[in-house]
């Protein structure tokens, strides 16, 4: 399955503010005087390693509204080059409501987080089923921010976590919120040509400031959206063992990142083989889909590592995807 890297995205999820209507992307540092404490603010990015002056973020000035598409473009090309089936990720509905909502401006369009949630859903709900229409075969909804809700401490004040700096309530509200977001978005749709990421942070290589925890607390939520395949971090050792996993839908495929596109070393084939015999020997060689952990992009001008390093990690799976089934 064929992707084209998000290679012109601004980022994996602030991208879709040059696609729609009434949000343009202004520079994160820009949003310091809005916020209650601009130095606490501004003390996070540069702890987590994010580079604040040349990170920009949507700013929501108006009702969201999709005039044209998000992605579709970039099926067209990939559809220029290859018959081969395609995947298009796309950030999940809660995700950009938690980046979109920020309650410390006075002049809100939208009165409340659920106002705004509800013209993301609309707009994301036209562009999946826009590229389903169009063929692309697996459509993929990033919601990365799943984990800080469940392994950050508890806090009241905003977060940078993947872009999400609206405050945000306890983990059971949350949990369940972003359970219904993404269900809106997809109902309806062919449940088996769509895919839910989760990460636990990938805007540095210092894979130290990355949150860390086993999907325990996330299984019941996953298991409650309507998707048909999980496509999720397994190799860094900051997500636990998969066998966890398990206790997912047993109709659904289960993607098993491979590689770490954290760390700059290619693993080799042998020790990608080795982990994708283990994911057959859990879920079965027919439910399992073979990916990175994470993106190699992450921000246009802040890649979380070389093209050189990203095509050698996607060799090195393909090598080792290809030593099995000659088995």
């Amino acid at each position: 399955m064929y992707a084209d890297g998000e290679q012109r995205r601004d980022s994996y999820s602030s991208f879709v503010a040059t696609r729609l209507d009434n949000c343009p992307l202004v520079p994160l540092t820009d949003l310091l005087p809005l916020v209650e404490d601009p130095a606490a603010f501004e003390a996070e990015p540069r702890a987590l390693d994010v580079p604040a002056g040349e990170v920009r973020h949507p700013g929501v000035f108006g009702r969201l509204r999709r005039s044209q598409p998000i992605a579709v473009h970039e099926f067209d090309f990939l559809r220029s080059i290859t018959a081969a089936p395609v995947k298009v990720a796309l950030p999940g509905p809660y995700l950009l409501t938690r980046t979109m909502w920020m309650d410390c401006i006075a002049d809100n369009v939208h009165a409340t987080r659920e106002q705004i949630a509800a013209d993301i859903v609309a707009v994301l709900r036209e562009e999946v089923t826009d590229l389903l229409d169009a063929g692309v075969s697996l459509v993929q909804l990033d919601e990365p921010v799943l984990s800080e809700v469940v392994f950050s401490p508890p806090k009241n004040k905003r977060s940078f976590m993947c872009g999400a700096l609206s405050e945000s309530e306890g983990p059971e509200h949350e949990l369940a919120f972003a359970r219904e977001l993404v269900n809106a978005v997809v109902e309806g749709l062919p449940r088996e040509r769509i895919a839910l990421h989760v990460c636990r942070g990938n805007w540095t290589p210092d894979e130290s400031v990355a949150l860390a925890g086993s999907y325990a607390p996330l299984i019941p939520t996953l298991a409650g959206m309507r998707v048909g395949a999980y496509l999720l971090e397994a190799c860094t050792p900051h997500a636990g063992d998969m066998e966890l996993l398990q206790q997912l839908p047993a109709d659904a495929r289960i993607g098993v990142g491979v590689v770490n596109q954290k760390q700059q070393a290619i693993e080799s084939a042998d020790e990608i083989a080795g982990r994708i015999e283990r994911a057959i020997g859990l879920f079965g060689a027919d439910r399992v889909l073979l990916h990175p952990d994470c993106g190699f992009a992450t921000f246009a001008d802040n890649p979380i590592c070389s093209m050189q390093v990203a095509e050698g990690k996607l060799a090195a799976i393909a090598q080792a995807a290809q030593r099995l089934g000659g088995r």
